[in-house]
């Protein structure tokens, strides 16, 4: 049986701690979007009913889509849903053994990474380097309990409001 990690993201803030506004991101980040998919693809992914709701294309290809939802009609065609996030990472690992993959994304929201943190294994982090306006913050954790494995800085290039560097921390 293979370890399966449990990761918390990718996730992306800014740095007063916002990851978003008025139910999306508050930044267009081309270059962090694609990292998104190349960390996610192939895994299975768990999110929470606002992160489904923002996506622009409904559900991610590519991946299983595992979304957390209290409302028992909630039923869209192409995921699994859950109300309980313990129930959610088994089934997200079950498909990732199936899948021959050795992680499964939490990739949202904010209360998604609160459950998920204590429990990671690793992190994917997108650092914007900007102050920005937003109606969601995640708090800062404990980076003394991660050790930096990678990270690449990034210019605002062509379809990136900002500058930005990608981390990833694994637990120590």
């Amino acid at each position: 049986m293979t370890r399966i990690t449990l990761t918390a993201g990718p996730i992306a803030r800014a740095r007063n701690g916002v990851i978003g506004k008025d139910g999306g991101l508050p930044w267009k980040l081309k270059t962090d979007l694609a990292n998104f998919r190349a960390v996610t693809m192939g895994k299975p992914v768990i999110m929470g009913r606002k992160t489904w709701d923002s996506l622009p294309r409904r559900p991610l290809v590519g991946r299983t889509n595992i979304v957390m939802s209290r409302d028992g009609s909630f039923a869209p065609p192409g995921c699994v849903v859950c109300e309980d996030f313990t129930e959610a990472v088994a089934i997200a690992r079950e498909q990732a053994e199936d899948d021959g993959q050795s992680e499964v994304c939490v990739i949202g929201g904010v209360s998604l990474f609160k459950l998920a943190l204590p429990k990671a294994g690793r992190i994917y982090l997108t650092e914007v380097h900007a102050d920005l306006e937003g109606d969601v913050a995640l708090e800062g954790f404990d980076e003394g309990q991660w050790k930096e494995v990678r990270s690449q800085d990034y210019p605002a290039g062509e379809g990136d409001d900002h500058p930005f560097t990608i981390r990833v921390l694994e637990r120590r």
